[in-house]
């Protein structure tokens, strides 16, 4: 049987559940959560905050994922969409690699500090051994991907166009905008775990709001509330 991972903390697992949810999924700062839970009568500083999100976001995140692994193997095998983020680490140009599946679900984020060939292959290896090969994969016009396409022997599956890739494009934004929140990176390592982090969170909440009705969306609302809540009990 597993150890819980909240033994050694006095604060309850739905409190710092709720603070974890909040700081990774919505663009707050670890202030705005302190303030948040203040409002509900939760008395915590925001350096608590800090070491929650980084000690239980990975272990609430690969819950997400294994609890999505059957659906998102058998549904993101028709189309990828491959861009890169540019990302400043103390004013040093990093690149966060992303694949996108055509519904949206982030698949893969792998952070680095080059944009080559063997860069590229190494990210599409760790997607594919994930999630299998897909049957279409849209790029933008970096010559990395074509090179390591060709190396795997994909190369007849890629597809090269203006504006096809803006599934990828507008995938950017919600991490985009949670990186302002956060006054950027300051580690590689902490990058890389916090865009995988983010990427399970956004995954489970994205409920594509736009494109549903009402009556749907707050069903599939609930749903997903329902099943984050569950994760500690899992």
């Amino acid at each position: 049987m597993s150890k819980d991972p909240f033994r050694y903390f006095k604060t309850s697992p739905e409190i710092i559940q709720l603070a974890v949810m909040m700081y990774v999924r919505f663009p707050l700062s670890l202030r705005n959560v302190e303030d948040l839970l203040h409002e509900r009568g939760v008395d915590v500083c925001h350096e608590s905050v800090r070491l929650w999100v980084d000690r239980f976001g990975p272990i609430l995140a690969r819950k997400i994922r294994t609890k999505r692994a059957s659906y998102m193997r058998q549904h993101t095998q028709w189309q990828w969409h491959l861009d890169e983020v540019f990302v400043k680490i103390n004013s040093v140009q990093h690149y966060l690699w992303r694949a996108v599946d055509h519904e949206g679900e982030v698949l893969e984020s792998y952070v680095t500090k080059t944009r080559d060939k063997q860069t590229a292959l190494t990210f599409l290896k760790k997607a594919i051994k994930r999630y299998g090969a897909p049957r279409l994969v849209i790029t933008d016009r970096l010559r990395s991907y074509g090179a390591a396409m060709k190396e795997i022997g994909n190369e007849d599956r890629q597809e090269v166009g203006r504006h096809l890739n803006n599934r990828a494009e507008n995938s950017h934004l919600p991490f985009q905008r949670r990186e302002r929140a956060m006054s950027r990176f300051r580690r590689m390592s902490n990058l890389q775990k916090f865009a995988s982090t983010h990427a399970s969170f956004h995954n489970h909440f994205n409920l594509n709001r736009h494109i549903n009705h009402r009556q749907t969306f707050k069903s599939m609302r609930n749903a997903a509330l329902s099943e984050w809540r569950q994760l500690l009990a899992g």
